[in-house]
């Protein structure tokens, strides 16, 4: 896997800035159940509105089940299809819509999840392993396919894997995983004390 550290403003730890979304996986390299286990733990230990953890994941694992894994990959939008097949794991990231404790709307499932979800990659990293969360999924595929309620909110799909020569995509690919990492300058998105004025 070719080294990608973010270019920040301020130091952060190392796991953090080494962190992205990678294109290139081993599908020949199983990622093991003890390793999916603690990336579900870690996301299991992110925090949540009245600690209500109102994530729920789906992992389908090529080398444990091929059929299921090839049914949820299928699910994928054709462009992601086409890097995330050699993927080991695909991972569902959803949510239940209330809280479990008295049924009213829980308005931060999708900010508790996204929470766990970042968990989720963080683990994987730390483990040597490569995460990269997808929006472009059928929705209604999904839920068909796999049994899942109507009142259940899909966020993302994440393929996990162990990291492959960059030989195995295409160009189309490989000009996406060259490509500079970038972000919008701080000053841009954090404000100091009222909306619009920048963080010094």
């Amino acid at each position: 896997m070719i080294e990608k550290p973010a270019d920040t403003e301020q130091k952060i730890e190392k796991i953090l800035a080494e962190r992205w979304s990678g294109r290139a996986y081993d599908p020949t390299t199983p990622v093991s159940n003890e390793q999916v286990t603690a990336i579900c733990e870690a996301a299991r230990w992110a925090p949540s509105c009245f600690g209500d953890a109102p994530w729920r994941y789906i992992v389908w694992n090529r080398h444990e089940d091929e059929a299921s894994w090839q049914k949820a990959l299928e699910c994928l939008v054709p462009g992601n299809q086409a890097w995330a097949k050699n993927a080991s794991v695909l991972i569902l990231a959803a949510s239940v819509q209330s809280f479990s404790h008295n049924d009213k709307p829980n308005n931060w499932n999708g900010y508790d999840t996204g929470a766990a979800s970042v968990s989720l990659c963080v683990q994987a990293s730390a483990m040597g392993l490569m995460s990269h969360q997808m929006g472009g999924f059928e929705a209604d595929k999904l839920k068909t396919t796999f049994a899942i309620p109507d009142n259940i909110n899909l966020w993302s799909m994440i393929a996990i894997g162990h990291p492959a020569a960059l030989d195995t995509l295409d160009e189309e690919q490989l000009t996406q995983e060259l490509k500079a990492r970038e972000r919008r300058p701080l000053v841009s998105q954090f404000y100091a004390n009222d909306w619009n004025i920048p963080l010094n």
